[in-house]
């Protein structure tokens, strides 16, 4: 693991435009018209990390860098790696029909020029308050002993402190070993209260009672740049799928990660955080995180201007 002390933030944030119609037409949720993801950088860099890596469309250049590159560009390295469809490893034949990029694995691969040093991986639009960058900060610092394993890190949220009370959303449900490190993560789609329960849905099964403080994945990650050889060699295999697979299939960064570990080529250690995740997966969303912003601007965790400008 390196120890150089540099530490990067890597924001996948390709999704932003499409999602929100418009990077312009993203809601801010600060009082001077900051975004959440201005909130992430904010606690990253007292956290210890001092370079940005935006992963966005290369046709969303010019004004991802006027709403939110320049804010930061004077107190950061910034960076900007574009997600295209053709970013593949050498030797890899391109599937016909297929219009979007591969996932969220794929979107870690396409900055892998771009980072050299230990690195955290988030996505744009959640909220993960500072404890996650503080945790994140202080293992990617630390030079595990050698061995055969990558030593890689995931924040470990509460997921009753990862639900809204305006839809259902979608998880990554975690069992750890007796030392916490991560045994597998079950991706569910659907989680939600129901009547006073968390519940989750699946096909077939109908709805599912889940304990409230079982520990999720929010795409909320620590890793060595040795990432980036595993992603690539993993990816050589998704697409020997057929085409008809290809065509809809998702390269998911969790998954990536639970075949490393099954393979036992890596281990995973869970940083537990009592941090309460926000975000705006339904319009409803956004109130609460304004007023969760406000209060900690009340009680001085930020300054009403994020970046006093």
């Amino acid at each position: 693991m390196d120890n150089t002390g540099d530490l990067t933030l890597v924001i996948m944030a390709a999704g932003m435009g499409s999602r929100y119609g418009g990077l312009k037409q993203i809601d801010p949720v600060g009082k001077h018209g900051e975004f959440i993801i201005d909130y992430s950088i904010y606690d990253a860099i007292i956290a210890g990390f001092n370079k940005v890596v935006f992963i966005i469309k290369e046709e969303n250049y010019e004004v991802f860098r006027d709403t939110v590159g320049k804010r930061v560009e004077n107190l950061v390295d910034v960076k900007y790696a574009f997600q295209k469809i053709d970013t593949i490893p050498e030797g890899t034949v391109m599937p016909e029909g297929r219009t979007k990029p591969w996932g969220t694995a794929h979107a870690v691969y396409s900055c892998k020029d771009l980072v050299n040093e230990n690195f955290a991986v988030i996505n744009a639009d959640d909220f993960y308050g500072r404890d996650s960058f503080v945790q994140l900060a202080d293992f990617l610092k630390e030079k595990p002993e050698a061995g055969d394993k990558h030593h890689f890190a995931m924040a470990g949220f509460i997921l009753n402190n990862t639900l809204t009370e305006n839809g259902h959303v979608a998880r990554g449900v975690c069992t750890t070993d007796a030392n916490n490190y991560l045994k597998n993560v079950t991706e569910r789609t659907k989680i939600q209260y129901n009547h006073g329960k968390v519940q989750f849905y699946e096909e077939g099964d109908g709805w599912t009672t889940i304990d409230p403080n079982s520990t999720v994945s929010m795409n909320c990650w620590g890793f060595t740049p040795d990432i980036f050889t595993e992603i690539e060699k993993q990816m050589k295999n998704f697409f020997k799928q057929d085409t008809a697979t290809l065509a809809k299939a998702e390269f998911f960064l969790p998954s990536v990660v639970q075949n490393l570990i099954d393979n036992e080529k890596c281990d995973v250690k869970v940083l537990n955080t009592n941090a309460k995740w926000y975000g705006v997966t339904y319009h409803e969303d956004k109130e609460e995180i304004v007023k969760f912003i406000s209060k900690q601007i009340e009680i001085g965790v930020y300054p009403e201007n994020l970046w006093n400008k």
